[in-house]
């Protein structure tokens, strides 16, 4: 079922996107008067095919599911001696420079186009997500330097207001990728409006593929932990604990939250702990001994051995409903696709000069997983997902690497700039290193995707 699910959610994800960029490709191709022979949905061997329309367009599914293209009337590839003038003069390379421009990058704006819309209309909805209430930090963190106390309310982030958690963390990583101080306005209960700056220089040592907030000492705060259910002969049942217990303190330190439980029990295994709870408005001592299992680390390849009481914990986090009207919502989907771009650019950048590992890289096997675990978590986060990918798509074809969309718009610059097209020389020489450099950073996300897994 599992891998069902992460399948057809690959094949909408991709399957959708694909489509939209090359339906911006074919219909500004026929706005401008080019005769298209085939929008074909797939790569390689065709496996069904029909004809429509006046030009009799072959509408294709092909075997290879990675990619399309949108085949058009081109002197490049086609004999056209014998057709008639009028097709001829619908034919892609003798329409002005500014035409091809238009149809070429038609593609990624589809792209772009169809984020925004996504976007705005999961904003003009409602989404629900935590807030953006802060847990305590832990001491050594930038945050606990900058005063931040568990419970403060995070209003804004550098003068942007912020209204959930997903809000603040992207604002907190826009901040990391510009090398810019967080600036916090926070509202503290029981104090009012308080304000903490973390400089820039504690983001220094941070990875962006880590979890940035939380290693700035910025962390969702979570509810008490509750016990629910337990498991017979789970060491939580025979030590004692009792569904609603509220787990107060181990080894006589504070317990704020079910994380720092969690993560008490998980270093200790075999080892017995003195736990405190309350339970009917009164505090019990009790001794619990976390059993040893192997289990995969966070941050480890192979197994780590860590220590389970086979309890469940319950609570909800303080959440809100995000949404905004139509013209509030369009326009911050437009930010928020122009953030994703600018930030994806600026990875980009650093990568370049070594600032970023080339692991952050991920290919399909990436892509697929997170399709399926954002469709079991439901339909906002999914067309979160593909909206994110959308933008990821059209950027990437925008990229100035002969084969892709980026690489024909470079051609048609220099031929505004020069008078003159690209020579064909040039033009197949740079487009066979071009397709050894898609081809070579294809191999490095599969690679990327495979290790992960391994």
């Amino acid at each position: 079922m599992e891998i069902l699910r992460t399948l057809l959610a690959t094949i909408v994800c991709l399957g959708s996107l694909i489509v939209i960029h090359e339906l911006g490709h074919y219909l500004v191709a026929r706005w401008c008067g080019v005769k298209v022979l085939r929008f074909s949905v797939g790569m390689g061997r065709i496996v069904w095919m029909r004809k429509f329309g006046k030009d009799q367009t072959e509408w294709a599914v092909s075997a290879i599911p990675l990619g399309g293209y949108v085949k058009m009337l081109d002197g490049r590839e086609t004999d056209l001696s014998g057709l008639p003038e009028a097709d001829l003069s619908r034919e892609f390379t003798r329409q002005n420079v500014w035409k091809r421009i238009a149809i070429v990058a038609a593609g990624p704006l589809a792209n772009f186009l169809l984020a925004i819309a996504l976007y705005a209309g999961l904003y003009m909805s409602g989404v629900m997500e935590p807030a953006a209430r802060l847990g305590a930090p832990e001491r050594a963190t930038a945050a606990a330097a900058a005063g931040v106390q568990r419970g403060d309310l995070v209003k804004s982030v550098n003068g942007e207001a912020v209204q959930g958690w997903n809000e603040l963390r992207w604002a907190v990583i826009q901040a990391i990728i510009h090398k810019e101080d967080l600036r916090l306005a926070l509202e503290r209960p029981g104090f009012g409006a308080v304000h903490a700056t973390v400089p820039a220089a504690a983001a220094a040592g941070i990875k962006l593929e880590e979890d940035v907030p939380n290693a700035l000492g910025l962390d969702l705060m979570r509810p008490p932990a509750v016990i629910g259910r337990t498991e017979e002969g789970g060491a939580a049942r025979r030590g004692g604990l009792l569904k609603g217990d509220t787990i107060l303190a181990v080894d006589g330190q504070p317990m704020p939250d079910a994380r720092a439980f969690l993560q008490e029990v998980q270093r200790a295994p075999g080892r017995t702990l003195a736990v405190t709870v309350r339970r009917g408005g009164q505090p019990v001592e009790l001794r619990i001994t976390p059993e040893a299992v192997e289990d995969k680390g966070a941050n480890s390849k192979g197994l780590v051995t860590v220590g389970k009481i086979k309890a469940e914990l319950v609570g909800m986090v303080d959440t809100i409903v995000v949404h905004y009207g139509p013209l509030e919502a369009t326009a911050k989907a437009t930010r928020q696709v122009k953030e994703i771009c600018s930030m994806t650019l600026r990875i980009l950048g650093r990568m370049i000069v070594g600032e970023v590992s080339l692991k952050n890289i991920t290919g399909p096997i990436t892509i697929a997983e997170y399709a399926g675990e954002t469709a079991k978590m439901g339909a906002e986060s999914f067309i979160a997902f593909v909206a994110f990918i959308s933008v990821s798509l059209g950027l990437m074809n925008l990229l100035p690497i002969p084969v892709l969309d980026g690489g024909h718009l470079l051609y048609y610059s220099l031929e505004v700039l020069t008078g003159r097209p690209v020579s064909e020389r040039i033009a197949d020489l740079a487009q066979r290193i071009g397709l050894g450099l898609l081809v070579s950073l294809m191999a490095l996300a599969i690679f990327n995707d495979l290790a992960r897994k391994l």
